[in-house]
């Protein structure tokens, strides 16, 4: 049971107190909370915050019998004045109001005490991190830039890049995919491959929402790969499989390992997943592939003060990009590959198969 999200926490502890556990599960869940005081404490407020949830819901259900009985009373004898019954009822109604309410303020009193709205606002701003540190990185390089210009000579007329990040092909003829936070506000990009070579590339589509971008290479100097070795997984892949993916986090292509930890990503969201392998900045964008080669995601973030809680936007989600792209904006059209070179093929091979497919993508 190492390392559970809060989530998965939550809901190992719901079932503990509607008592779906066997005892054997049971016994483990009390050995759990007393190995991590923190989830101790996290199981204390959710205990509390669900017992005044059902004394409220208790309140109210008493309050709609009430009712419905002081009615029926007050039609079957048709009293004209209050009886007892009625003057028990409105003080009992006025009673069960105050009680209702202050069981509200006592719920949401215990969620501000206990920090967790903080707890959320801080988890968000960690999900943001990665994007708030690459767009440092632009202001900071910008700044380096400028300097640098300052002191060129006027016949060096080379570029500064803002930064990198990571792309990978989805077709043999040059269309690319990477994430939209990557190329917004881009003047120009490149792709560079493993062997140094670079070509400049077009933004095709953008989706925002789902957080992708569509390039495809325009440079001259390209030429047509071999048939793209890795195939789109489109159903949904299962808890614990084995993942692997590649990126450049620095100038060299970086390999990272782990495993799919939730089919949802931040904050429940369907169309990612939550993995475990480490992943910095310049590994946004990189493909996400299971044990046999076929490409399950993109990376596109992480969250800080979580050891391995990083989040990859699902290939059902680049799928329909793919499939909302005006016509009239594609040059060719874009056909994914339906063979897998990979599966068949040792770690170490596949990742050799793959290098030439996978790019640093620089940002001008």
């Amino acid at each position: 049971m190492e390392g559970l999200s809060h989530q998965e926490f939550l809901t190992w502890a719901d079932r503990y107190l509607r008592s779906e556990l066997s005892l054997a599960e049971q016994s483990d869940f009390e050995k759990y909370c007393v190995e991590n005081p923190t989830y101790a404490a996290m199981f204390a407020e959710h205990k509390a915050l669900i017992q005044s949830l059902r004394q409220t819901e208790a309140r109210m259900a008493f309050k709609k019998n009430l009712a419905k009985t002081a009615n029926s009373y007050t039609l079957d004898h048709e009293i004209k004045k209050p009886a007892k019954i009625i003057k028990l009822w409105q003080k009992l109604q006025l009673n069960a109001a105050v009680a209702a309410a202050i069981a509200i303020v006592s719920v949401f009193s215990t969620l501000w005490l206990t920090g967790y709205y903080s707890t959320l606002k801080k988890t968000s701003t960690d999900y943001s991190a990665l994007r708030r540190d690459m767009n440092n990185v632009k202001r900071n390089v910008n700044a380096h830039n400028a300097e640098i210009k300052n002191i060129k000579s006027d016949k060096d007329n080379t570029e500064a890049m803002h930064f990198g990040a990571t792309g990978f092909m989805i077709t043999r003829d040059g269309y690319v995919v990477t994430n939209y936070h990557v190329i917004t506000g881009a003047d120009s990009v490149h792709l560079q491959n493993h062997r140094g070579q670079s070509f400049k590339a077009d933004i095709i589509f953008t989706n925002p929402e789902k957080d992708l971008a569509i390039l495809h290479i325009s440079d001259s100097t390209f030429k047509s790969l071999k048939n793209i070795p890795y195939t789109f997984k489109k159903q949904d892949s299962d808890l614990g499989e084995d993942i692997y993916t590649i990126g450049f986090p620095r100038d060299e292509a970086v390999y990272g390992q782990g495993y799919l930890s939730s089919s949802t990503g931040y904050a429940g969201d369907t169309l990612a997943y939550q993995i475990s392998i480490p992943v910095n900045p310049g590994n946004s964008g990189g493909p996400v592939l299971d044990k046999d080669g076929n490409v399950i995601g993109i990376i596109s973030g992480k969250q800080k003060g979580i050891d391995g809680a990083a989040f990859a936007i699902k290939t059902k989600a680049l799928v329909e990009t793919l499939n909302s792209i005006p016509a009239d904006a594609l040059k060719g059209n874009i056909v994914l590959s339906n063979r897998n070179g990979l599966s068949n093929l040792n770690r170490t091979d596949q990742i050799k198969r793959l290098q030439d497919y996978i790019y640093i993508v620089k940002v001008y």
